[in-house]
């Protein structure tokens, strides 16, 4: 799933004002991490991930991985912030940021 220019806008809107829901820390991308990262998508769709490394190549590693891992897209890379995107089979329209911020 590619998305087109217009969609990364909106999305980029959309994730403006979340909070990061995923913070990768010295740990890494452990068990934990995944199964949490699974949920946060499930829930919400589209959510922000903080990766506290300070090394920027090892920052894009550890976001491409997360992504590759779970299916999801890649909207946005700022710093230390990634906005990624996986669209759940049967959002729930109290928790997706989807579909509440249409």
């Amino acid at each position: 799933m590619s998305l087109s220019p217009e969609q990364r806008r909106e999305y980029r809107a959309i994730a403006h004002n979340l909070k990061p829901v995923i913070i990768v820390g010295d740990k890494g991308l452990s068990e934990g991490l995944q199964e949490e990262l699974e949920r946060a998508l499930n829930d919400h769709e589209l959510i922000k991930i903080k990766v506290a490394s300070t090394d920027r190549e090892a920052r894009q590693e550890a976001i491409q991985a997360l992504c590759e891992s779970s299916g999801a897209e890649l909207v946005q890379t700022i710093g230390k912030i990634a906005v990624i995107l996986r669209r759940a089979r049967k959002p729930n329209p109290k928790l997706s940021n989807l579909l509440r911020n249409k």
